[in-house]
């Protein structure tokens, strides 16, 4: 019995300092390996605080760079944007992550933490079930405080939307409750996307949602610009649950009715991680999970997939398999009832499954802009040479990249001296005295994110005041030499109504900040 102690102490000390030790003495690993990665343009930061640009292969003074300026990298084409964000966007260059002989150090137990540890949040949810144009259901959770009377939002509010995709497995992480905390205390409106089947939503199809088909959220967003058609749309979404992001707005280009955009450590070469990108025993317990969250529907899905297959599954790519890729052989799968839907597709192979679900297969229609921020040492995707693709943030406008030292899966925890969570904890706190929160670690992607919105959101209201200002000039007197003609009618310099929603109108292919 005492030799099992002992070796089960070795297991757990070998869990807590290996992660951590590989952090010592790697001042220089980012620098080496942005270098090694031929990086078109790199946002660093210098010891008097000026944001410079720096090319691939240049020699550029170890001792002229601070230590932020190695623990955050903007990584994009450089554009007329880029340029505003680098200038406006402070929170890009501020990161302290958790160093030293911490268990905030390590990035596996960082991740198991942010995805499995409960959170006591302050915020509750209205749910709202939508009823799609198959019969099936998906559901928008609308978070509001809990010391808030009023459960519902009128449809006249003009703040701003923020539609949240969680993970692909439909579990609400803390990274989700943080950001609809977080984004409460800034004045958006936070609703949660949830999937059919996922987070008690009912199943009433026998249709699940392959990975990369935006067609739910295609409506569920229709449904959010009639709830709130006076406000902006912006979209955040968490790890797997990017691809269905990315293959929305690459679907729908300039009428996805989004201001802007965010993927928070997302998966982009996601076939190649269905097959090897995450290690056994993380795929084990994924997995696992999937397979407990379908198992209360066991007796409907047999009737269109063989469930032995599907609950004999080890793996992510068998459970995908055996959901979305039936052959229709004989023997190989029972026949949907007439009248249902399938869950297998048409091409009845892996690499026809992908070919319509990878999320990058439309990404040159992106026509909003979409901020991607990913950890270095993230274990769940894995290494950031192989997984992340550099080549789209250095040739494709639309695309930025922060790429941090450390910051693990979703986690990028850090303790700022002061930060707008904790405001709303203690808020919160004193309207309800009997909800605890936890205020002290906060994520600083959710600051970067919420700049980022406001940056771009003000670049593009520049724009538009600069469109208006040119285009009435123009008219009172560009045809005559620049004379202003004080008899025309008023109506010759009618304001073009501003619609903070009409996507045509905000982006199109001569925008600026594509030059």
């Amino acid at each position: 019995m005492l030799e099992w102690l002992m070796a089960l102490c070795i297991v757990i000390l070998v869990v807590l300092i290996w992660p951590g030790s590989k952090y010592v003495g790697t001042e220089n690993q980012s620098d080496a390996l942005l270098q090694g990665l031929g990086i078109s343009q790199q946002a660093t930061k210098d010891t008097s605080a000026r944001c410079v640009s720096e090319q691939a292969g240049s020699d550029v003074s170890q001792a002229a760079l601070g230590e932020k300026a190695r623990a955050v990298a903007l990584i994009c084409k450089p554009s007329a944007l880029a340029n505003y964000l680098l200038k406006h966007c402070r929170t890009f260059s501020n990161y302290s992550p958790c160093v030293g002989w911490t268990w905030r150090a390590s990035a596996f137990l960082q991740s198991a933490y942010e995805a499995c540890w409960p959170y006591d949040s302050p915020v509750q949810f209205v749910r709202d079930n939508l009823q799609l144009s198959d019969g099936g259901l998906v559901a928008l959770d609308w978070a509001v405080p809990s010391y808030q009377k009023r459960r519902r939002t009128s449809s006249h509010s003009a703040s701003p939307v923020l539609l949240i995709i969680p993970n692909s497995f439909g579990k609400f992480t803390r990274n989700v409750l943080k950001l609809c905390e977080t984004a409460l205390s800034h004045g958006y409106l936070p609703a949660v996307f949830n999937r059919r089947s996922h987070n008690s939503t009912p199943l009433t199809t026998l249709k699940l949602q392959q990975f990369g088909d935006p067609a739910d959220l295609r409506e569920a967003v229709r449904y959010i610009r009639h709830r709130q058609p006076a406000g902006r749309l912006y979209a955040v979404s968490e790890s797997t649950g990017s691809g269905l992001l990315l293959s929305y707005l690459g679907e729908c280009g300039s009428s996805s009715y989004m201001t802007a955009a965010v993927c928070l450590s997302p998966v982009f070469r996601c076939q190649s991680w269905f097959e090897s990108g995450l290690c056994w025993p993380l795929q084990w317990v994924l997995a696992l999970y999937q397979k407990i969250c379908l198992s209360r529907y066991k007796t409907v899905l047999g009737e269109s997939i063989q469930t032995d297959t599907l609950f004999s599954s080890c793996s992510l790519r068998g459970l995908e398999e055996a959901l979305f890729c039936q052959t229709g052989e004989a023997g190989s799968a029972p026949t949907a009832p007439t009248g249902t839907s399938s869950l297998c597709n048409t091409s009845g192979t892996w690499d026809g499954y992908w070919e319509r679900n990878e999320p990058l297969r439309d990404v040159d229609e992106v026509a909003i802009p979409v901020l991607s921020v990913c950890a270095q040492d993230d274990p769940v995707r894995g290494d950031a040479q192989s997984s992340v693709p550099f080549e789209l943030f250095e040739t494709n406008p639309h695309f930025f990249l922060l790429l941090t030292d450390r910051g693990s899966h979703c986690g990028f925890s850090t303790q700022p001296e002061g930060s707008a969570a904790a405001a709303f904890g203690a808020a919160s706190h004193a309207a309800a005295p009997n909800s605890g929160t936890e205020s002290r670690w906060t994520n600083w992607s959710h600051r970067a994110l919420l700049e980022f919105f406001r940056a771009t959101t003000d670049f593009f209201a520049g724009e538009e005041r600069a469109k208006q200002l040119a285009s009435r000039r123009r008219g009172l007197g560009g045809a005559a030499g620049g004379r202003v003609f004080r008899h025309r009618s008023v109506s010759t310099c009618k304001r073009v109504p501003a619609c903070s929603h009409n996507i045509h109108a905000i982006y199109n292919w001569q925008r600026s900040y594509t030059r």
